[in-house]
């Protein structure tokens, strides 16, 4: 290649948990340049979680880090052209794909529900995700599912 590959940004940790995911879950999350709401859908968000489960013995920011845990896919399929058929190959994906790929997945499903304000939506899925069910979980399965199905096609992994 004749390009070098970029240089990775730093990303700076969150002003209340000192956390740089968080932060980066935050800018997913962000539409526009509006990163201070975002921080505070993000901060209501964990507030609701916390409320919701109170039983719970975990902080609301351990219990959003067992959700991204429980729904991060390990296994995806990308298209591979071989001989003028398409294959779905199943490869496994890089540590800072699976982050980005569950926070996007989060948030996708959050804002497909039904419900009041971003926060309640969040909240919510951030609560299915952490008993394991809700549509990013589902959507973790069924990539799980796509590549064990086409388990036969791995040896055209690239």
């Amino acid at each position: 290649m004749r390009k070098t590959k970029p240089k990775k940004r730093v990303i700076l940790p969150d002003p209340v948990f000192n956390d740089v995911k968080v932060t980066k879950f935050v800018n997913h999350l962000m539409y526009d340049g509006k990163k201070g709401i975002s921080y505070d859908i993000f901060y209501s968000a964990l507030e609701i979680v916390k409320a919701k489960l109170p039983n719970e013995e975990k902080s609301a920011l351990e219990i959003w880090k067992t959700a991204l845990d429980n729904i991060t896919p390990q296994v995806e399929v990308k298209s591979r052209r071989i001989g003028g058929a398409t294959f779905q190959v199943p490869t496994e994906i890089r540590p800072d794909r699976k982050e980005s790929v569950s926070m996007k997945n989060v948030i996708l499903y959050a804002r497909k529900r039904g419900g009041k304000s971003m926060a309640d939506k969040l909240a919510a899925e951030i609560v299915d995700a952490f008993n394991n069910q809700g549509g990013a979980y589902k959507r973790k399965e069924d990539m799980h599912r796509m590549a064990e199905a086409n388990r036969a096609f791995a040896h055209f992994r690239f």
